[in-house]
């Protein structure tokens, strides 16, 4: 009878340590005398915090204008430059002794 005893309180115990508990649970096996043997802390820890996911505001896609030749307003493409003495057209030229001739610029055969 008393080894039924102890194999009974034996299986129970071993049954009571294969029950899976709660992770805030502890479950301790022994004997107490009012005074607790095991280390602090005494009390549950704080539960874990998570950040809130970042707030992302799509931006606008880029806007692209497009310019006329006549808004474009650079001298190189709105003016050619003659030379007098060499017949010829900047940059095909590159020096003139004479001063430049700033021309309307003019499509090639007129």
């Amino acid at each position: 009878m008393k080894m039924l005893l102890k194999l009974a309180c034996v299986l129970l115990l071993m049954l009571g340590a294969t029950f899976t508990a709660p992770a805030h649970a502890r479950v301790f096996f022994g004997f107490n005398l009012g005074v607790p043997l095991y280390p602090p802390p005494y009390y549950y820890p704080p539960p874990a915090y998570y950040a809130p996911p970042p707030v992302v505001v799509p931006t606008a896609p880029p806007v692209y204008v497009e310019r006329t030749p006549a808004e474009s307003g650079s001298p190189s493409e709105s003016w050619w430059y003659y030379c007098s003495e060499s017949k010829a057209y900047y940059p095909y030229v590159t020096e003139c002794p004479s001063p430049w001739q700033r021309v309307p610029p003019r499509p090639p055969g007129t």
